[in-house]
């Protein structure tokens, strides 16, 4: 089981753009055995430390296998909203990792 966090930041006034994208996306995380474990919009008051802006969105989703997050990753089904994302997305930080 491999495991993938994003930081997600997102373009000011954008985030309706960035909710219709995930809407249609998010959907098709089951069909590559990934699963979103956690979909987190952080308070700032949530914080303690920072060091860099805060992201709008944290998202926790577990994948079977390396293949399994390439197949979404590549999905046609989430490529073709690829310029919503594109559009109302700043930047994502993306961190793999796995279960000690």
């Amino acid at each position: 089981m491999l495991y993938y966090t994003q930081l997600i930041f997102i373009k000011p006034g954008c985030e309706e753009e960035f909710h219709a994208f995930e809407d249609k996306v998010l959907p098709l995380l089951k069909e590559h055995n990934g699963v979103l474990m956690y979909r987190i919009r952080p308070e700032a008051a949530s914080f303690v430390e920072s060091s860099e802006p805060l992201p709008y969105e944290v998202h926790l989703v577990s994948f079977g296998s390396k293949d399994d997050f390439n197949g979404y990753a590549a999905d046609p089904g989430r490529l073709a909203f690829i310029e919503m994302k594109d559009r109302s997305v700043d930047k994502i930080v993306l961190i793999e990792g796995m279960a000690l």
